[in-house]
């Protein structure tokens, strides 16, 4: 059975909200927080794996500490949409450690590509010697991030729609 969002109640959602912040939170500290007793919190943890709305988890690492911190988006506009073209771009971008994210969108251009590195040096590199050597890639427009207002990993997790009391 294949669960989605509206058939998770309240404890569930608090589950996902509150493992997105602090995913080696031990069990008894969120069975603690959701109001359960361990045993239930630690199968509701385990049917939410398993149905697929936890992934994984993860570490987040500072990116200044490991030499990543420069953000850079780049637009980048492909010499033709053929689906050829969009599978080969999309496996070489995929296999590049410095994207962090890689979205095609509808617009003026193709993808949107958001990459981590350690300075603008990194950065010529990058575009030179790795994008735009990509087939396909036929122009790139570059947006530095000059300060990271907000960054986030978590998903929004609305609470569930209140029951209508209407027959």
């Amino acid at each position: 059975m294949s669960r989605k969002l509206e058939d998770l109640d309240r404890i569930d959602r608090q589950i996902l909200r509150i493992l997105q912040r602090a995913g080696r939170l031990p069990n008894v500290e969120l069975a603690r927080r959701v109001n359960l007793s361990p045993t239930p919190c630690l199968e509701r943890v385990k049917r939410l794996e398993r149905e697929g709305f936890i992934q994984e988890y993860v570490a987040l690492l500072d990116p200044l500490k490991v030499d990543a911190g420069l953000v850079v988006y780049i637009q980048v506009s492909l010499s033709d949409t053929a689906t050829e073209t969009l599978e080969a771009f999309n496996k070489h971008v995929s296999g590049l450690e410095e994207v962090q994210e890689c979205h095609m969108v509808a617009g003026g251009f193709d993808y949107l590509v958001k990459i981590r590195i350690k300075d603008m040096l990194g950065y010529r590199r990058f575009l030179g010697e790795k994008l735009a050597s990509v087939p396909g890639v036929r122009e790139t427009h570059t947006y530095v991030v000059m300060q990271e207002v907000k960054t986030d990993t978590s998903v929004a997790v609305p609470d569930p729609e209140p029951k209508s009391g209407k027959r």
